[in-house]
């Protein structure tokens, strides 16, 4: 990536700058709770030890500025292909609108070629219009309706 920022893998001490991203807009302020860190933690162990997790960060002289999450999930379908997921894609605020999230998605296109996957997805909440419009620039089709239910 250019513009001086760098991705690789987050560490520990990057946890509370990924939380504040994911807390800092309109549906993260309703669901994280950034002042707790011990949840966010605990789940940081988890994927840092899953060699089928990335959990990815920029930074721009070494400050977080963006994160995504990338899984690996093998499966059957499609002739035994692996699917790559991208979660929780998330720009620092003073970051947003410069291209940033253009080359996280780039760099996990990227990374999942490298690991061989052969479909690079992703969801997004559907109230989220702009997002879904950024999504459509950079090739995603809107091919199927997602479904979710809680289990809390």
């Amino acid at each position: 990536m250019d513009d001086g920022v760098t991705i690789d893998r987050a560490r520990t001490e990057d946890v509370a700058a990924i939380v504040a991203m994911l807390a800092d807009d309109v549906l993260g302020a309703r669901r994280e709770s950034p002042d707790d860190p011990k949840p966010y933690l605990s789940a940081f162990e988890d994927i840092d030890a899953d060699p089928h997790q990335f959990l990815a960060v920029a930074r721009r002289g070494g400050r977080v500025v963006g994160t995504l999450q990338l899984t690996f999930i093998p499966g059957l379908s499609r002739r035994g292909a692996t699917r790559a997921q991208v979660e929780a894609v998330r720009v620092h605020a003073d970051e947003r609108g410069g291209g940033l999230g253009t080359g996280l998605l780039l760099w996990a296109e990227e990374e999942a070629r490298r690991r061989g996957a052969a479909i690079l997805q992703l969801t997004s909440d559907a109230s989220r219009g702009d997002a879904h419009r950024f999504y459509g620039r950079l090739g995603y089709t809107a091919s199927h309706v997602g479904f979710k239910k809680g289990l809390g």
